[in-house]
């Protein structure tokens, strides 16, 4: 069955730049040229939320991993962290001197990197809000920025030509790729972390291996690509272009298997949802468009099983593709055989306590960074302490 599309939302006033899915599909987070960014419900008939508080066009949103924050940059230098509810309350980031470009959490929801035309990157601590350090190797624009699954490396993309892969932890690039022709739209990860794709305005997708540092696909289009998303089952990746379409890459068969036209005017940012069911579009036609994907759902489950099984990324990613990997083929079958009340009622608690679950994980990550807060200020007290006494002993 081909992709199809099932919602449309319309209400920004402006071309769209970027769109991304909560964790558990109900919201969906845009960001437009026109400064406001909008979180819009999955479920019929509710109403979306417009936030309203960047000075200038909003470039890049993003959802926490759990949901319970929403990021974004814009051209107005800052980046904001909105928690996504009535009231719209955000926290400004300041760091950047010029556009921030791209926002993008690490998968325990710990760090933010941001990357921005002032040519750096920037890590950030998500719940104490502040500035780490900065990666400056690129010499132009830097579009996008991306951690590693795992959280240990960081890959960019620039409008110097170059796809850089950074080591978090030593703070080094470790690796430039420069085959592209044409600036660097758009880069990231493949779920399992060994390769990366990059999207340019030389018309290519360009599949690297990342451990070997070698060239492993080569798509040709006939438009700049915008951005890309891989299907978090690895074998498909979605990409837009300047030609108003949107394209299904097989990286397994290496081909093309559909093209979709949808937008007027180019397709400007493209993501798949965390369980990879439905996609998402935006375009300069001030669009938000939700697909569903409709690959099969049983070839989907083995998928996702093999993965599980040949891939090195850590349990917990695996885990929770596995779970909503699970629900989702018990949906199909079942809705076969007419679900019955006890069924839903069941599933609908399950989903409310794993919710709970993600909150109390929040307060507890927040905690510990209280804490962490605390340590850090008592370790500088002893240091002082010791300082001094050292002093004392030298004077004496």
């Amino acid at each position: 069955e081909d992709p199809s599309l099932e919602r449309h939302f319309k209400g920004h006033r402006d071309a769209i730049t970027s769109v991304d899915f909560s964790l558990n599909k109900k919201q969906l987070a845009s960001g437009s040229m026109d400064s406001c960014l909008m979180i819009w419900s999955m479920k019929p008939q509710m109403r979306a939320y417009r936030f309203v508080g960047h000075k200038d066009a909003v470039m890049c949103v993003q959802f926490s991993p759990s949901g319970h924050l929403v990021a974004s940059g814009s051209r107005d230098k800052t980046v904001r962290l909105w928690v996504p509810s009535v009231k719209g309350e955000s926290t400004v980031f300041k760091a950047h001197t010029a556009t921030v470009r791209s926002v993008h959490f690490s998968s325990d929801g710990q760090s933010l990197v941001t990357a921005s035309d002032d040519k750096t990157l920037k890590v950030w601590t998500v719940h104490r809000q502040k500035f780490l350090f900065s990666l400056s190797q690129h010499i132009n624009w830097v579009r996008c920025a991306r951690f590693s699954p795992d959280g240990r490396l960081i890959v960019s993309a620039s409008d110097d030509k170059t796809v850089k892969l950074w080591d978090k932890t030593s703070r080094e690039c470790i690796h430039s790729f420069c085959e592209h022709g044409g600036f660097v739209n758009h880069v990231d990860f493949h779920p399992s972390g060994t390769c990366i794709a990059a999207a340019g305005t030389d018309n290519t997708v360009k599949v690297w291996d990342v451990r070997m540092n070698r060239l492993l696909q080569h798509y040709q289009g006939n438009a700049v690509v915008n951005s890309l998303s891989f299907h978090p089952s690895g074998n498909y990746l979605v990409t837009a272009s300047n030609d108003s379409t949107l394209k299904i890459l097989d990286l397994l068969e290496g081909r093309l298997l559909y093209t979709l036209h949808g937008h007027q005017g180019p397709a400007t940012c493209v993501a798949f949802s965390r369980a990879g069911d439905l996609f998402a579009s935006g375009g300069s036609d001030e669009q938000v468009m939700v697909w569903k994907t409709n690959f099969d759902a049983a070839d989907y489950g083995d998928v996702l099983k093999t993965q599980k099984s040949g891939t090195s990324v850590d349990g917990t990613h695996h885990a929770l593709v596995q779970m909503d990997c699970g629900v989702h083929l018990k949906k199909t079958k079942t809705q076969d055989s007419g679900r019955n009340q006890e069924q839903q009622e069941e599933e609908a608690s399950l989903a409310n306590t794993l919710e709970h679950i993600m909150g109390q994980l929040d307060v507890l990550t927040q905690t510990v960074s209280i804490l962490e807060q605390r340590l850090t200020l008592t370790e500088d007290k002893l240091k002082e302490c010791l300082e001094n006494q050292q002093k004392i002993i030298q004077n004496k």
